[in-house]
């Protein structure tokens, strides 16, 4: 299960609507999305498949369909996924087995609490 299909299962979808949606997307079959939604899609794709081909008319269009600061936290996120995946393919890291983004449960039902940046476990 890749990191998107884990984040689609946090939110609430059943293994099911995940491999159906991820099906669709992956198919370029966007059709039951919104138009702006549309506009994100194929921007994606781009930017991961042709990089370079992205133009200013591009980013305009994102721009159009979810304003200045929103597109611009689309393309970074889409961005640094592409890096990621790229880090990730080059090194040949294998994918979680569990889904890494669910709340860790402890045996007696407690949650755990995610630890502090720049905190020391104990060793």
């Amino acid at each position: 299960m890749g990191h998107s299909e884990m984040l689609l299962a946090v939110a609430g979808l059943t293994p099911e609507e995940i491999e159906e949606r991820t099906a669709r997307l992956t198919a370029g079959d966007w059709s039951d999305f919104s138009p702006d939604e549309r506009v994100a899609y194929r921007f994606a794709h781009q930017l991961t498949a042709e990089p370079w081909s992205v133009t200013d008319e591009d980013v305009r269009k994102l721009t159009d369909a979810f304003g200045e600061f929103r597109a611009l936290d689309l393309i970074w996120q889409m961005a640094w996924c592409n890096y990621m995946t790229r880090v990730a393919d080059a090194f040949q890291l294998p994918l979680e087995t569990t889904n890494v983004f669910e709340k860790d449960e402890r045996a007696s039902g407690e949650k755990a609490k995610p630890k502090r940046k720049g905190s020391k476990g104990k060793r």
